[in-house]
């Protein structure tokens, strides 16, 4: 009471001020800092439709982005990761698993596997790595995509259509492009690149792939209809499938254009897209803030801001091909 009336007006407003800024930071920081002290452990799942080889580094740099927001494995945090191999038929038992383990959020890989998550829960919140959230009708709007599902989108369809202008301007004389398509991801990416191939005056076969002996299929097709070029679409599936993917465009002598830039580092012709690893990194951060209260439904869905071209002049000599310059000067990346 002898301090209090020793204090001027001034000195009173002052001490009052910095005791409500002293509550307001306990009770905001209370959630996490509460959870932390008690060892809570936040089980996240992760589902990939892919194989467990190529999820492995995807996970890794996941695990950067949870790292960021503070999330750490082994500390306050585990995951709980599903991979189907390229068998979809096992992502639906995959997502019943994550959700009996009662995990706090799920991220997904992929159009299909995000519906198949939302088929087996309302409730569980939903981060997904997809090619077209809101093309795929598995949000309301990238600025409020509302239920139970927000993540990052990788606006495949437009970039395909930029693919198809690439392998164009590599080879002006291509009539036919062969396109990989695995129907899982949903039309929107044929769409715009139907759009497109008019304009180029390019004919498109679509060839669809859903196993890895649909990619055998596919190349005898392209070879037997005589296409030009082949066009590999947004596909955590036919991603999986890239190996197998290569080496038959370099035995059929047919030039073709990839998602990633380690498609062109294993082999490929030319990529064109966001770097990988630093989606499934940006992904990590996205979970991490779900996972301090953030709600997907208020959550806006999120783009890669940096995309990148990488050729790999090996190939285009193997194949007898002469990258014109304006693609060259264009790349980001050039394999010697």
């Amino acid at each position: 009471m002898v301090i209090i009336e020793s204090l001027s007006k001034g000195g009173m407003r002052l001490l009052i001020a910095t005791f409500v800024a002293f509550v307001a930071v306990v009770v905001f920081a209370a959630p996490v800092g509460a959870q932390a002290q008690r060892g809570t452990v936040f089980r996240v799942g992760v589902l990939y439709p892919g194989g467990s080889e190529a999820l492995s580094p995807r996970l890794a740099a996941f695990r950067q982005g949870l790292r960021t927001s503070g999330f750490v494995e082994g500390t306050n945090m585990s995951i709980e990761a599903r991979s189907a191999d390229g068998k979809s038929d096992r992502l639906a038992s995959m997502a019943g698993e994550l959700v009996k383990r009662e995990v706090r959020v799920i991220a997904t890989s992929g159009d299909f596997a995000t519906r198949i998550v939302q088929e087996a829960t309302r409730t569980i919140p939903i981060v997904a790595f997809t090619d077209d959230l809101v093309g795929a009708g598995l949000v309301a709007s990238h600025a409020r995509p509302g239920g139970n599902t927000t993540g990052i989108s990788i606006v495949s369809p437009e970039l395909n259509a930029k693919r198809l202008q690439m392998l164009k301007e590599l080879s002006p004389a291509i009539a036919r492009v062969a396109v990989l398509w695995d129907p899982a991801t949903g039309a929107a990416q044929l769409r715009a690149m139907e759009i497109v191939s008019r304009a180029l005056g390019v004919e498109l076969l679509i060839l669809e792939v859903r196993s890895l002996s649909g990619v055998d299929d596919a190349f005898t097709t392209a070879r037997k209809e005589q296409a030009g070029a082949v066009n590999v679409l947004g596909s955590p599936l036919l991603s999986s499938y890239s190996h197998k993917i290569i080496d038959l465009a370099a035995n059929s002598r047919l030039p073709a254009i990839y998602q990633w830039h380690e498609h062109a580092d294993a082999g490929g012709l030319m990529s064109y897209g966001p770097n990988l690893l630093d989606t499934w990194r940006q992904t990590g951060v996205l979970v991490g803030k779900v996972l301090r209260g953030a709600q997907p439904a208020d959550l806006p869905v999120e783009e890669p801001t940096n995309f990148e071209l990488v050729i790999n002049l090996k190939t285009a000599r193997a194949l007898g091909l002469s990258v014109p310059q304006s693609l060259l000067s264009r790349a980001d990346r050039v394999i010697q």
